[in-house]
């Protein structure tokens, strides 16, 4: 089983440079946005590798199944789990040409894209109807999946604009779901995680600070969609609920700038940043006001922010851990 992980690891690792020459020469380069001068010059969207490396990791798993292990059990949900994430990695790749800083995609339109990443699952009636006790039926599948998709695929990207945080928090988060997975009966599920996990472990040696290539919507919109229909395959919604805790204090903290104050920090001559408001609007500024109060000289840099928050997400994760497992 360390094949498909191998060689989702390893097609990111080599595909980047060449996505990264590709990108500069077409001019799919933005901002590195806490970089004195804000260079324009770190190419953009390399998501779209991982999603290429995750891919055909998934599939290597099936054919090792298929035709050496001889076992073709959990098959068709693989290849659900696998067309969402390739819709959604498409949506986000558009989302990502258009440009968030001309509008993108809108908010409608997300929704309704999002809506039909969802239906893979609904189509094969994945996971169990009853949750705390409560039968919801054809709820479930019609209603609450979707619901689920939709609200971490896009919630997932709110914590983000910082060299490696996206990709930092995706390896955090599922490799948490795939070791729950794991220990409650879904050893195929965590195989499928590990897949994604490689891919993104090879990125963040290029997404790391300072950036080489960003990861765009094309990553975060897969990883976030992958731990929901990783959540909802497996049957772990209340652990996954927890692990997302910090996101959903980062929900909380954007609507009270309704939804329009951006995450970046107030960068300084020097390389440092400071915080861009007066208020606090999401993680990354607490995490600049706190670290700003424990640093003994007061100066903050990008890494700082991103190892706090990674600290935080991996105390929330080892919570959840002693809680429910």
């Amino acid at each position: 089983m360390f094949v498909p992980l191998a060689l989702s690891m390893f097609i990111v690792l080599f595909g980047i440079p060449f996505w990264i020459k590709k990108a500069k020469q077409v001019g799919l380069v933005w901002e590195d946005m806490h970089k004195v001068g804000k260079p324009k010059n770190v190419a953009g969207s390399g998501g779209i590798i991982v999603l290429f490396g995750f891919v055909i990791g998934a599939l290597t798993y099936i054919f090792i199944q298929t035709f050496y292990l001889k076992n073709s059990g959990n098959q068709i949900e693989i290849f659900a789990l696998i067309t969402s994430i390739l819709i959604v990695g498409l949506m986000g790749f558009v989302d990502d040409i258009l440009g968030w800083k001309r509008g993108g995609l809108s908010e409608r339109s997300r929704i309704i894209m999002l809506i039909f990443v969802a239906i893979p699952l609904i189509v094969i009636n994945a996971g169990e109807s009853t949750m705390m006790g409560i039968e919801f039926g054809l709820f479930y599948p019609l209603l609450l999946i979707p619901l689920g998709v939709i609200g971490v695929t896009s919630t997932f990207n709110f914590l983000a604009g910082y060299n490696g945080l996206e990709t930092s928090q995706g390896i955090i988060l599922i490799s948490a779901l795939s070791f729950v997975a794991f220990k409650t009966g879904n050893a195929w599920l965590s195989v499928v995680g590990l897949c994604m996990i490689g891919a993104l472990l090879a990125f963040w040696i290029y997404n790391k600070v300072p950036a080489h290539v960003f990861p765009g919507d094309a990553l975060t919109y897969p990883v976030g969609a992958l731990f929901a229909v990783m959540t909802i395959l497996g049957n772990m919604e209340k652990i996954a609920v927890f692990f997302f805790i910090p996101y959903i204090i980062e929900v909380g903290l954007k609507s009270r700038g309704k939804l329009k104050k951006q995450s970046f920090g107030k960068l300084n001559d020097d390389g440092t940043l400071d915080m861009p408001y007066s208020k606090i609007y999401g993680l990354e500024h607490l995490a600049i006001y706190l670290l700003k109060k424990i640093k003994k000289e007061g100066k903050v840099y990008e890494r700082d922010v991103v190892l706090l928050i990674n600290a935080f997400q991996i105390f929330i994760v080892i919570i959840g851990f002693l809680l429910f497992l």
